[in-house]
């Protein structure tokens, strides 16, 4: 009978536990309503529910959560995406590999129809991502005389690590197809020195595509990858999934603590994959155990010895200057606009001044593209003169994101917030107006 006597206060202790637990679950869901709402400014139980991934508050660029590889080798491009779908509602890898709306070539459904083309790397392609849900240009394109009540189809050419002369490249094959357009913007400069420079040091002709995109697939057709890429290939492989299944747990959250705890989750999924594929691109350039990286059936024009600096950035820069003539040219004689536009990045020294938040996400000290950029940016601004004088509608966005307080970049490469996104567009939008404007209408 004894023991019963210490019923009482076992009651009490699980009495003050479950009343303990309780406070602590309202206090999180409190601070997770806080949260919730500095990020999304709106209220938890009253939010907007949405299908769109993006909307979630988790960056997800580049992650394409049912495939293990996206990329595939194509014979004149260098690679394309894999076609199927894209967590973007309304998006596609379409059926030559761009993310689009649309399947290429695309005809012109009705007479106020104006089909803009859009060339370069993953800026552009999120740039025409950004126009296509947003209509910026079209909406400035309608006040001039011209273009009033008129429907922009943007035609997307750009695939992440695209550099000249895959622009002038994709926008000749789909020409020779038949596919037409009335205007074609091509935004460009980071890659064409950042991952030239990285072809170099490889031993791979800076020209050639993107070595970090293409060797990784030649590898895995060549049967040549070392163990620990295949590894690495094996870890993406089954996050994957994972990532996949927390987004929907993550989007049918029923409490703000959930989504809390969730979203760190998925971000926590998403960094380890990416960290991964950071490390897959390193452990693609070592060959296998057996040497077997030697029989390769893919040909590639190779750079021995590797060049200098001194010699590599006006290459780079002179190529990029020709391959852009060469598109206007091609467009002239089709009586086409063309719109060239470097694109800004942060490696490049500005007026810009970057927060300390925002220099942890933007800013990498083991940034294979830092060291490029600070030396690219440079010459390719010294061409401009020769662009302009081959009467390129040419226009320098390095500094168009010197003016926002806010954090314009969404990582240690290249990419923007909506900010930036935002930004772009409106410079894009301004320039193609202000330079439509000074032209007589047709």
């Amino acid at each position: 009978m004894k023991n019963f006597k210490f019923l009482p206060q076992v009651k009490q202790g699980l009495k003050i536990g479950l009343i303990n637990l309780v406070v602590l679950f309202v206090l999180l869901e409190i601070g997770s309503l806080i949260f919730y709402y500095s990020k999304h400014k709106q209220f938890y139980y009253t939010r907007e529910r949405t299908e769109d991934l993006q909307n979630l508050g988790i960056n997800l660029e580049g992650v394409r959560v049912g495939e293990s590889v996206v990329e595939r080798l194509h014979p004149y491009f260098g690679y394309v995406q894999k076609p199927g779908p894209d967590f973007r509602p309304g998006f596609k890898y379409n059926n030559y590999g761009f993310i689009s709306p649309y399947d290429y070539p695309y005809i012109k459904t009705n007479k106020n129809q104006v089909i803009v083309g859009v060339l370069g790397g993953s800026v552009a392609g999120n740039y025409s991502i950004y126009e296509v849900q947003n209509k910026i240009l079209e909406k400035k394109l309608q006040q001039l005389p011209q273009f009033k009540g008129k429907e922009l189809i943007i035609i997307s050419l750009a695939i992440g690590g695209y550099k000249q002369p895959q622009q002038l490249i994709t926008l000749n094959y789909l020409l020779s197809l038949g596919q037409k357009f009335d205007l074609v913007i091509n935004i460009d400069g980071f890659n064409e020195v950042a991952l030239a420079n990285i072809n170099n040091q490889n031993g791979l002709e800076f020209a050639m595509p993107s070595s970090s995109h293409v060797q990784a697939l030649t590898g895995l057709a060549n049967n040549s990858l070392s163990t620990r890429a295949l590894k690495t290939l094996l870890r993406i492989k089954d996050n994957k999934p994972k990532i996949k299944n927390a987004l929907e747990t993550l989007k049918d959250c029923p409490l703000a603590s959930c989504n809390a705890v969730m979203s760190l989750y998925v971000e926590d999924l998403v960094n380890n994959y990416r960290r991964d594929v950071a490390r897959f691109e390193r452990y693609r350039q070592k060959p296998s155990e057996d040497g077997s990286s030697a029989e390769s059936v893919i040909y590639f024009y190779m750079q021995y010895p590797i060049l200098t600096d001194a010699k590599l950035f006006p290459k780079i820069a002179n190529h990029w200057a020709k391959s852009s003539i060469l598109i206007h040219e091609v467009l002239k004689e089709n009586n086409i606009p063309y719109f060239h536009i470097l694109q800004p990045n942060q490696y490049y020294p500005t007026q810009r001044v970057f927060s300390e938040a925002e220099k942890k996400v933007a800013f990498s000290q083991d940034s294979p593209y830092q060291d490029a950029v600070k030396k690219g940016y440079p010459f390719l601004l010294k061409e401009v003169k020769e662009l302009k004088a081959n009467q390129i509608n040419f226009f320098d966005g390095v500094s168009i994101l010197d003016d926002t307080k806010e954090p314009a970049y969404i990582d240690n490469c290249c990419h923007y917030q909506k900010i930036g996104e935002n930004i772009l567009s409106n410079f894009v939008a301004d320039s193609i107006v202000n330079t439509l404007k000074k032209q007589p209408s047709p």
